[in-house]
């Protein structure tokens, strides 16, 4: 089981990775990177304001600290010119301990002018280094910009010459089956000319058979009423030896007599 969840977890992490891959716009995370580069600066440059903001406030209490010194030393002078020489110790005692704390401001305004001086120039450098990123940027974003048009125009491209591809097949093919029907008709027709193909039932007649059986038939009726005719004459056997010769009974050419009908 431990082995088939470990394989499960593999397939979903490659599966979200490669869902992830297609959703991700490299433009977009260029800008994003871009930011975030800006927002640090932005953190820098508060935080060099904010010690030089310190700086400014020691170097305040610095100024007031020496001139109560400078004012105490000469109180002391005074008092010591007035043979008040307690009040002159006073003043030198109060003076040191405004010394001591002068030393002390004094080391952290080093400290803090050490600190904004490393601060301006982590700031200047990260400067430089987001402009060279934006910069960057730019130019990718530019050159993936034309890639993705150079792609999109060459699928056009693709898919314009599978279309053409697909219509010179359907053009191909149409030639090649009217190649084929234009030869099976040129050799059916060679083959009705040599008489290969004739019927051999006896149904099918070209057209010089069917002439000379027209011109058979109509010699039959000929015969055939001829024949008749004798009969009908009373020729007998002379009418039916001319009908098997060949030759017709030679016709009464007398004028007939026409019937005559009594007028009432």
């Amino acid at each position: 089981m431990s082995g088939v969840m470990k394989r499960m977890g593999m397939i979903f992490r490659a599966k979200a990775n490669k869902a992830l891959d297609r959703a991700e716009d490299p433009r977009e995370t260029l800008d994003y990177s871009y930011q975030k580069q800006l927002e640090l600066l932005q953190k820098v440059r508060r935080g060099v304001a904010d010690v030089a903001t310190s700086r400014k406030r020691l170097e305040l209490q610095l100024n007031q600290l020496q001139s109560q010194s400078s004012k105490l030393e000469d109180q002391g002078r005074k008092a010591l010119s007035l043979g008040r020489e307690d009040l002159a110790r006073e003043a030198l005692s109060r003076r040191a301990s405004l010394q001591q704390q002068v030393s002390d401001l004094e080391t952290q305004h080093q400290t803090l002018q050490g600190e904004e001086e490393k601060l301006t120039l982590a700031a200047q450098r990260l400067q430089a280094k987001v402009d060279a990123f934006r910069t960057k940027k730019e130019t990718i974003k530019a050159t993936y910009t034309a890639a993705q048009a150079q792609t999109r125009i060459a699928e056009s491209f693709s898919g314009i010459s599978e279309e053409m591809s697909d219509v010179g097949m359907a053009i191909q093919r149409a030639e090649d089956k009217t190649a084929q029907l234009q030869a099976r008709a040129g050799a059916i027709d060679e083959l009705l000319a040599s008489g290969a193909l004739d019927d051999q039932s006896g149904l099918a007649k070209d057209d010089i058979q069917t002439e000379l059986d027209r011109l058979s038939g109509g010699t039959d009726v000929e015969l055939e009423l001829q024949r008749m005719k004798a009969e009908l004459m009373g020729g007998g056997s002379a009418g039916k030896q001319a009908i098997e010769g060949g030759t017709a009974a030679p016709e009464d050419k007398s004028p007939q007599q026409s019937p005559r009908f009594d007028k009432q």
